[in-house]
């Protein structure tokens, strides 16, 4: 499909952004059709190019592709006269800006926001950082595990009395991804009404503090700060993992007609009127005598048995996947969520656009990553020259 029937055709993009947060946000605008032009140092690039696993050749990361598909690479040092004013003269020709520089570092290079927007006032100036542009701790490096730890996430993951745990994912840099290019969506259309840019200014950070969900209202409620749970939920019961015959999957019975749809699928309708689990707040005051009656059930059948009951029952249910099984997964497939990557002498499959809009059809595959610098010329040719 061509990017001029999708929602950000033509809207121009210059992404000085590396590794993860920032090209996660770039590569939510070219999902919808944005025009991404990934400004890169000489010689080495975005630093993930050198990040694994590689391709059987060696020549080419899968974790780099896997982010960048689809956008246009152009090469140069902004430390270089001659090519500060190519970049200068970039600006004037695009929408949006975005950096995940340490904070300072642009304003070093004379190319901080308040010189761009005399450049360009309608340019919208996106900033992702660690911990943003303001603030005490606003000079600090910091990755991913960084604000998982600032943040109070790692107190809360994993399980009771165990050692701290990180999210499985880079949740830090992937979530202010998203919240980057919410901030620019935001923007953009408020151009629309102002006629003006304006600066968005991302904290990984921040990020982390804003998807705490009930962790923040349970200590101002109880007063003690939450501690990890495992895989059960804090205030809903019962809604975790459990171990079958053959292995663990998890039940989410979030509701009072839930649970007595599972203690119907279970045979056990006693367990429905049985004063410890009358109701929600019964049910998780008394988890621990409740999850020892329904592992012993559980035990007698596999997920695979149990996954076809509870499905018959309509209570929420899954096993817990590993990866390959994504591949097989018909909902998944159903859904357009791994697609191939055009161009690369491996089959290489990335995660499809979640964002499914009835103007925005779906796609079979996604274009391949570019090569370090394969765009210069012809952007420099396409922007700049008249």
């Amino acid at each position: 499909m061509s990017n001029t029937t999708k929602p950000l055709a033509g809207v121009k993009v210059l992404d000085l952004t590396r590794v993860l947060v920032g090209p996660y946000c770039t590569m939510m605008l070219e999902n919808l059709g944005a025009d991404i032009i990934k400004v890169e140092r000489p010689e080495t690039g975005d630093d993930s190019r050198n990040f694994g696993p590689f391709f059987e050749d060696g020549e080419e990361s899968a974790y780099f592709v896997s982010l960048n598909s689809g956008k246009r690479s152009i090469v140069l040092n902004l430390k270089e006269e001659e090519d500060l004013t190519t970049f200068k003269k970039l600006v004037q020709q695009v929408d949006i800006l975005v950096e995940n520089f340490r904070p300072g570092t642009m304003e070093k290079l004379g190319i901080g926001y308040e010189t761009l927007k005399e450049l360009n006032p309608k340019l919208i100036y996106a900033a992702a950082s660690g911990f943003g542009h303001s603030g005490p701790d606003s000079q600090k490096a910091a990755y991913d595990m960084i604000v998982q730890a600032a943040s109070g996430i790692m107190s809360i993951t994993g399980h009771p009395e165990g050692p701290p745990v990180r999210v499985g994912v880079s949740i830090g840099d992937i979530v202010a991804g998203i919240f980057t290019a919410t901030g620019v969506l935001a923007a953009l259309y408020q151009r629309t009404v102002t006629g003006e840019g304006q600066k968005v200014d991302v904290a990984m950070l921040d990020c982390q503090v804003a998807i705490l969900e009930n962790a923040i209202a349970r200590y101002m409620v109880e007063g003690e700060p939450p501690e990890p749970m495992g895989a059960r939920h804090p205030s809903i019961t019962p809604f975790q993992a459990f171990k079958a015959q053959d292995g663990w999957f998890v039940i989410a019975a979030g509701n009072d007609v839930l649970w007595a749809k599972l203690c119907e699928a279970l045979e056990r309708e006693d367990l429905v009127e049985d004063p410890r689990f009358k109701n929600n707040a019964d049910r998780t005051e008394n988890i621990d005598q409740l999850v020892e009656i329904l592992e012993g059930e559980l035990a007698t059948k596999t997920v695979a048995e149990w996954q076809e009951i509870l499905d018959e029952y309509g209570v929420p249910s899954s096993p817990i996947n590993t990866v390959d099984k994504l591949f097989d997964d018909p909902q998944l497939a159903a859904r357009n969520m791994l697609v191939n990557l055009e161009g690369y002498s491996e089959e290489m499959f990335v995660a499809g656009n979640p964002i499914k809009m009835s103007n925005l059809p779906e796609e079979e595959s996604k274009p391949r990553a570019p090569k370090l610098g394969e765009h210069t010329e012809e952007i420099i040719a396409e922007l700049l020259e008249e």
